[in-house]
């Protein structure tokens, strides 16, 4: 009897536990099913925000997020691979490539100009000039010299007359002003300090390295007279991999990302800024990218958001707050800053909810 009973207990017991098991795999499958449609659904409506947007060009926009999510959409004619000019998107990849130098000892970002370039004058405010005044752009450099726009003209040359401009230049650290000079001059260092013949060497060094860019070049106006800020071709599917390998630090080291990310013109003035003019943003600049604060006047105490938008409509970004990057790849008319800005800001709240959604 106390046998049968004992039969009877552990039949029950083993029921249970196949009614249990049962139950949880479909609440699993259930979950698993309902968290996907609930991201297609949302992906649909961003499409068709997209899509229904009054733009003034074609695009491609490309996002990943931190839980592995990946959102891609063109329009017309647009797609991830087509190339398109810079302006001044190639900001960003220019500093990255000149602090990739600095992670490895060849520059240091106390070093001034006249350490590497010869002609460069050794007294006055111009031998003042450190690297990180460059690549923060408070170098006082504000005169651009035409020979950026002439493509048989000589990359070192240029940079000279780039001296001979601003002569009365500010004292570094003293003013931000949103010009192309800082760049160009921290270029030639790079190519100097490298040991190399040109600055095609040096992005193509930095090519070989990382497996980035492969299909991208600094060739505006020409690639024996490029321009740094302005001067690259790239294509989404690219830049999009840069900005997840910077956001991954895979590049550059944390104690490099953190100074590129964080507010370098706190204690200067704001002479010129392309996004006060064009957007009504006062937005604060890092080495390369700037530091979205929409706070007005900045009074942000960390960042949030880094960014560098072209004179296209190009929006490359990557949002630390919200755990995700990408790139709205454009070319609209010149001076159409504000109209891709627009474009990205009219989804990036369902962008923001998107980047939190993780399926598994």
């Amino acid at each position: 009897m106390r046998s049968l009973k004992r039969v009877v207990i552990l039949n029950l017991i083993f029921l249970i536990l196949i009614i249990i098991s049962g139950c949880g795999g479909n609440s699993t499958n259930d979950s698993g099913n309902n968290c996907l449609e609930e991201l297609a659904e949302l992906e649909n409506e961003i499409r068709n925000d997209l899509n229904t947007f009054n733009t003034d060009t074609d695009f491609t926009l490309i996002v990943k997020s931190e839980n592995g999510n990946t959102f891609a959409h063109s329009t017309g004619n647009s797609n991830e691979t087509m190339l398109y000019r810079s302006a001044s998107t190639s900001k960003l990849v220019t500093a990255v490539v000149i602090l990739s130098l600095v992670k490895d000892g060849i520059l240091s970002l106390e070093d001034h100009p006249q350490d590497y370039i010869s002609f460069w004058p050794t007294y006055g405010n111009l031998s003042l000039i450190k690297l990180k005044h460059l690549l923060g752009f408070t170098s006082g450099l504000v005169n651009d010299p035409i020979c950026f726009n002439l493509g048989t003209y000589d990359f070192e040359k240029c940079v000279e007359n780039i001296v001979t401009k601003n002569d009365n230049s500010k004292t570094p650290g003293e003013e931000f002003y949103y010009a192309r000079s800082h760049l160009q001059v921290a270029g030639l260092m790079a190519v100097k300090a490298s040991g190399l013949s040109s600055w095609e060497e040096v992005f193509e060094q930095f090519k070989s390295e990382t497996g980035l860019f492969a299909s991208s070049d600094f060739d505006l106006p020409s690639l024996q007279n490029p321009r740094l800020p302005s001067g690259m071709h790239w294509n989404a599917k690219e830049y999009l991999e840069f900005l997840e390998a910077l956001y991954k630090k895979e590049i550059l080291n944390t104690e490099l990302i953190n100074q590129m990310t964080n507010d370098q013109i706190s204690s200067s003035t704001v002479a010129y800024s392309p996004a006060i003019d064009s957007i009504g943003e006062d937005w604060h600049y890092g080495f390369g990218t700037w530091i979205e604060c929409h706070a007005n006047p900045n009074n942000c105490t960390y960042t949030t958001r880094v960014s560098c938008p072209g004179a296209y409509g190009a929006y490359p970004f990557i949002d630390y707050e919200n755990k995700y990057y990408g790139i709205l790849a454009r070319e609209g008319e010149l001076g159409s800053f504000d109209k891709g800005y627009e474009l990205f800001m009219s989804v990036s709240s369902k962008l923001k909810e998107w980047a939190s959604i993780k399926c598994n």
